[in-house]
């Protein structure tokens, strides 16, 4: 017994030694992996801690056992994976994933800044305040992985609170930035522990009297089709996707439901669209990362590009209008490379179009 509280105290002085770490290096997040030393990733790039011992499975189990509940343990047993959250001292958090990998256990782990930025602090477009301000309707963000979805998203619904009196849902999993209510009123759902699913908690949704919804991700078919529901009923609905573009986002959505359902979720789509934005951080020019983005805003053109099938058309669309604040991603691009914030080379990466992107930084 004293000996494994003994372990128990060891391993939670080392994960606090790791997450310090994290902190004082400023790296967004910390990977734990058998046969590795512990690995962090700053402005993009992984970095190994190699004054660090190898990683054992040993070492990650106990690591482990401080990391998750009772209940995350069950979910971790059943599911080889689970998504939770973690609160380090100072009141930072970490959005943590633990999963299996060749038999043995594994950890990667993010930094939740505890300060919600504004969105001018966060350097995203003006335009973003236009789906703000709107009191109804389905605002995508979309992009990989760690580019920024939540923390632009966590910006926009944090100005609703501060200026606006509503009631503000939020259905994540885990919960990452803890919202303290303003002029808003606000639920915040954690997946598993407060719903058993995105769906149920969607459904629910409707007889809380809500305004405005956060859906941390639209994950399956049920889940979309509420969140189509609730835009379609008069709120408002933030989401994200892992997607890569606007198109792509609505192809992605259609796809998700039987072909004779289709037809019927194009109209109901753009009938509730009203913007999708795009996002990718990128490695800045003497340090820290900067956004790069496309904004498509759904107009009349869009609107029946959806509902006749012909998504094709969409990134065409958002080059002929930018006047309406529609941007392209690679315009973005070209331009961070013209003003010098990012390499020519690491721009280059992410371009759609490549011709296009090169006749604007020629």
């Amino acid at each position: 017994m004293f000996a494994n509280t003994t372990m128990y105290k060891a391993s939670e002085l080392e994960l606090n030694k790791l997450l310090s770490i994290v902190l004082e290096r400023d790296a967004s997040d910390l990977h734990l992996v058998v046969g590795e030393p512990p690995v962090i990733r700053v402005d993009s790039a992984l970095l190994r801690l190699d004054n660090y011992q190898v990683l054992s499975q040993d070492t990650i189990s106990d690591l482990l056992e401080v990391l998750l509940q009772p209940v995350q343990k069950q979910l971790f047993a059943k599911q080889m994976h689970v998504d939770f959250s973690y609160a380090f001292k100072d009141n930072i958090r970490f959005r943590v994933n633990a999963y299996r990998e060749k038999n043995v256990s594994s950890v990667a782990m993010r930094v939740i800044p505890n300060h919600i930025k504004t969105v001018e602090e966060l350097n995203l477009p003006p335009m973003l305040r236009k789906f703000i301000e709107r009191k109804q309707g389905l605002v995508l963000m979309v992009g990989p992985t760690g580019h920024g979805k939540s923390t632009a998203l966590a910006a926009m619904i944090n100005e609703i609170n501060n200026t606006r009196a509503e009631h503000i849902l939020t259905i994540e999993d885990p919960i990452e930035f803890i919202l303290t209510p303003s002029q808003s009123v606000i639920s915040q759902r954690e997946v598993n522990l407060d719903t058993p699913d995105f769906a149920t908690a969607l459904k629910a949704a409707l007889r809380e009297d809500i305004n405005v919804v956060l859906l941390g991700e639209m994950r399956d078919l049920e889940s979309i089709s509420a969140a189509l529901t609730i835009a379609e009923t008069g709120h408002l609905v933030f989401a994200t996707l892992h997607t890569n573009d606007a198109a792509q986002s609505i192809d992605r959505i259609v796809d998700v439901f039987p072909g004779e359902q289709q037809n019927q979720v194009r109209g109901q789509l753009a009938s509730v669209l009203t913007g999708v934005v795009s996002l990718r951080l990128l490695p800045k020019i003497g340090g820290g990362r900067v956004p790069a983005y496309e904004i498509m805003v759904t107009n009349h053109a869009i609107r029946n590009a959806i509902r006749e099938n012909k998504v094709y058309e969409i990134p065409n669309v958002i080059h002929t209008s930018l006047e309406e604040g529609m941007v392209p991603l690679d315009k973005t691009l070209a331009l961070m490379v013209k003003q010098g914030q990012v390499e020519f080379e690491v721009a280059q990466n992410f371009v759609l179009d490549n011709d296009y992107f090169l006749s604007l930084v020629s």
